[in-house]
């Protein structure tokens, strides 16, 4: 028996491989596009010869990678924090220059086809940090929502104190 359990977990193991390479067979031109805009750096490169050009065909793959997690049934939670990795890439690389200098360190796009592949199908349960991560970052961007308009309903009641006086 203990050779059929054994054997068991050979074609197990030979079928995670298989699924992880199909993932790039299945997907061709999504991972050649990683490749390129992140690990080759022509997103940086691109940015840095034509400011905006680079986050326009980053996002454009960022968004491509979104519907290719969801048809590859990614949980939720990793759906969202591929979401945080593009809302990271947006903020930093709003910055000129120093922007660029960010995709080349943290290259969004390679993340989470690193993640659609991790978790494609259910097969690996997301962890505590996966949680713990989405939730830190919808409470950033409730706060980057929430906090502007605070100050700006206080500015609007002081400006109307003022103009009272």
């Amino acid at each position: 028996m203990p050779r059929s359990s054994s054997a068991r977990a050979d074609r197990t193991a030979d079928v995670s491989v298989d699924e992880s390479e199909s993932l790039r067979s299945k997907y061709p031109t999504m991972t050649g596009m990683v490749r390129l805009l992140d690990d080759w750096g022509l997103d940086a490169g691109l940015g840095f010869i034509l400011p905006g050009v680079g986050d326009v065909v980053t996002g454009t793959g960022s968004i491509a990678l979104l519907f290719t997690a969801v048809k590859e049934r990614v949980p939720t939670v990793i759906l969202f924090r591929m979401l945080l990795n593009i809302l990271v890439d947006v903020i930093f690389g709003i910055v000129p220059v120093v922007g660029d200098l960010f995709d080349l360190f943290f290259r969004c796009n390679r993340r989470n086809l690193d993640l659609i592949d991790r978790y494609r199908d259910g097969d690996e349960d997301p962890s505590f940090a996966d949680y713990a991560l989405v939730t830190v970052g919808v409470l950033l961007v409730c706060a980057a929502v929430v906090i502007p308009i605070y100050f700006l309903f206080g500015l609007s009641s002081g400006i109307a104190a003022w103009l009272a006086n």
